[in-house]
């Protein structure tokens, strides 16, 4: 990367991290988790007993693995956001016919490029594209031949942790990349018991914990800033009003940071806003999705924990 982009997305990091503290609710853009340790320590929660999601996502996938190949159908251009570790992606770079390619997006560029080197490795003939970006604003992919079809795969139900108004932004983001013989297969995580959303996210190894704070590490780090991540406590529950699990910090001390010259004070119970993760069913994710796509398959577990759904362009 370039010296003249590095110093761009600090300046973004720097300018979104004090907007979001100067804030009555204190926030940070989740999207701030993912450096190189965030993104290994979210590999560690997707492995937790309490972490159903990954497991039931992937369950759903080998289950219907045929019906979901014969969907995405061929030529496809796979484009994966946020791919982490691309681990449920094998599964399908393994049984798509004619793959044209495969390219994984992401905001971590380390872990990215990391991932990207693995899995060229495993499958030397994939044209593996790895990029670089933002993905919830707007960009420009490469270019690839015209008879390739764009099919976005977000899994991990990534998309509850965007607010309602950056939902509506991403999900035209991805309508206009598409095209329109495309499609999108999401993973979306459905309304359940609350105490098995609660456990998920409030793990009794203490990796989420850690997570949660690393984000004030990454902070730290890009920033020159001052956190002592040792002030505050992970906190996670669910809000039964907006059908979330909202992740907090909370400060267990006041506490003051420097940054970019300005002091910002926290005081002991307040809290510092860090995730939310919206839970759908059906019908709510119909409303969310329709002014850009149409459900055209749903998979789902016994349990009907989760859901693997496949949009097609409006």
């Amino acid at each position: 990367m370039s010296t003249d982009n590095r110093n761009e997305e600090k300046n973004l990091m720097l300018k979104e991290v004090l907007h979001g503290l100067s804030q009555p609710q204190k926030v940070l853009p989740s999207k701030y988790f993912y450096d190189h340790d965030g993104s290994e320590l979210f590999h560690q929660i997707t492995l937790l007993d309490e972490y159903y999601p990954t497991r039931t996502e992937m369950q759903i996938m080998e289950d219907n693995i045929d019906e979901i190949v014969e969907t995405l159908g061929r030529q496809v251009l796979l484009i994966e956001p946020g791919s982490g570790n691309s681990t449920k992606t094998r599964l399908l770079l393994n049984n798509l016919k004619k793959l044209s390619g495969y390219m994984p997006l992401d905001i971590s560029a380390e872990f990215l490029f990391k991932s990207a080197d693995q899995l060229q490795e495993e499958y030397p003939k994939l044209a593996i594209i790895p990029l670089q970006v933002d993905y919830t604003h707007p960009f420009e992919l490469p270019e690839f031949p015209s008879y390739c079809r764009r099919v976005v795969f977000f899994p991990g139900s990534t998309i509850g942790n965007f607010k309602h108004d950056t939902v509506s932004e991403f999900l035209a983001v991805i309508h206009d990349i598409i095209e329109e013989d495309g499609g999108f297969l999401i993973g979306v995580d459905l309304i359940k018991d609350i105490a098995v959303l609660e456990a998920a996210y409030n793990d009794s190894k203490g990796i989420t914990a850690a997570f949660n704070k690393n984000i004030l590490k990454h902070i730290n780090d890009e920033l020159a800033c001052s956190f002592d991540t040792s002030k505050f406590d992970h906190y996670a529950f669910f809000n039964e009003d907006k059908n979330r699990i909202e992740m907090h910090l909370k400060c267990v001390e006041d506490h003051s940071i420097q940054m970019n010259g300005d002091v910002i004070s926290f005081k002991k119970g307040e809290t510092i806003h860090t995730e939310n993760s919206h839970k759908y069913s059906l019908d709510l994710l119909k409303e969310l999705v329709d002014p850009w796509f149409d459900i055209k398959k749903f998979w789902t577990d016994e349990n009907e924990y989760f859901g693997l759904i496949y949009l097609t362009p409006k």
